[in-house]
């Protein structure tokens, strides 16, 4: 069923209550219901959980600029929350009702597929001439379906034809080795034409989950971007050479069991998965050792990006090296924290702490994780 047709009958009383009232003249009652955000779960647990429902979402299309790619995609407008330094620091974003819809944009480096934290803005043109769409930049954000990518309700003025521009990079943090050394350097500005149909979004498929697992400790599944329902949806599409680009990455790292290296481990903390790793490649260190420490997402393997860690090195019951870890991309390790240190010797304890949690906004389901995190220990 699409959202539109269940919110008709299920949020009759919740449209004057939530301040929507004021536009059913002018939109019309059964179009407004559509823009009510589903039910939130009650009782949620300090964990990743099974959120209420799942929403179809659309892709307007792809562009490419250089070593960057984006692709341009959309959903119903939804409420999310914007993180900042702790779980107190969090701020729920409720949808207005003059948002038209839910935008999201993946950016990835074309020649490893992988997803780029980066600094990124986006305009709306129409005609040649930008429009104002009430935000100039979208958030970094977590959903269980999109992965890790950026997203904003927006308020485009009518129907029609637009073209989004989009600047991401350059890439100065995470730092870059392997694969992406000497890459990156330069920003980017990419161009995805659209067409905004109301019908669209209205069109999108909306399905409640069963009561019974609603708040339970697990996690859909990331899309595939190529199944029905997934994201093909969206019946007005863009441009940008979408088959030569490949499917959108969602976010998930390489299994930690086929990472380089000695794995220490993998301990769970603030419901993150973190493992620790320890290479000599020579491209991290000279002659030493380097740590790389990958904080994921506990059941999609889902990046963690914008994290501030702290690693300490205990020998002989004294410490020889704490010092913070670098935000970083490699070709083999893919988005981890990094730290050269001196040669690690069999018996050393390595305890990585988080300092801040990841600096992302969340969808329903992450909300309530990765923000009470306790230090973790790994033996060398």
């Amino acid at each position: 069923m699409n959202r539109r047709g269940y919110l008709r009958g299920t949020t009759a009383a919740a449209v004057g209550i939530t301040g929507f009232a004021g536009c059913l003249d002018r939109l019309g009652f059964e179009e407004e219901s559509a823009w009510a955000n589903p039910p939130l779960v009650e009782n949620r647990p300090d964990a990743v959980y099974l959120p209420a429902s799942r929403e179809e979402m659309g892709m307007y299309g792809m562009g490419a600029d250089g070593d960057y790619a984006v692709s341009l995609s959309y959903t119903f407008p939804h409420r999310f929350w914007i993180v900042e330094a702790t779980e107190e620091g969090k701020e729920l974003v409720e949808v207005d009702a003059d948002d038209t819809h839910h935008l999201m944009v993946t950016v990835w480096d074309r020649e490893t597929h992988t997803p780029l934290p980066v600094d990124m803005r986006v305009e709306v043109l129409q005609d040649g001439a930008p429009v104002d769409i009430g935000v100039s930049s979208l958030w970094p954000m977590l959903s269980q379906r999109m992965g890790f990518h950026y997203g904003d309700n927006v308020r485009l003025p009518g129907e029609g034809e637009y073209t989004a521009r989009i600047r991401a990079g350059p890439v100065t943090r995470p730092a870059r080795t392997g694969a992406f050394a000497g890459r990156l350097e330069s920003p980017a500005t990419l161009e995805v034409d659209f067409e905004y149909a109301r019908s669209d979004i209205n069109g999108l498929a909306f399905e409640t989950i069963d009561e019974d697992r609603r708040g339970n400790r697990e996690a859909m599944s990331p899309m595939t971007h190529g199944g029905q329902g997934d994201h093909d949806s969206g019946g007005h599409g863009g441009h940008g050479g979408g088959d030569a680009l490949g499917s959108p990455p969602t976010g998930r790292g390489t299994p930690v069991g086929e990472l380089p290296g000695d794995m220490l481990g993998t301990e769970r903390t603030g419901d993150a998965k973190v493992s620790a790793h320890v290479s000599d490649a020579d491209r991290f260190t000279d002659g030493g050792s380097y740590l790389a420490v990958c904080p994921r997402t506990p059941y999609n393997d889902i990046i963690l990006p914008f994290v501030l860690l702290t690693a300490s090195v205990e020998r002989d019951g004294s410490v020889v090296r704490k010092e913070s870890l670098t935000e970083a991309l490699d070709g083999e390790f893919g988005h981890h924290y990094g730290l050269s240190v001196d040669e690690l010797a069999a018996g050393d304890r390595i305890t990585v702490t988080v300092d801040a949690p990841p600096q992302v906004a969340r969808h329903d389901g992450y909300e309530t994780a990765f923000f009470e995190f306790e230090p973790v220990t790994f033996t060398v």
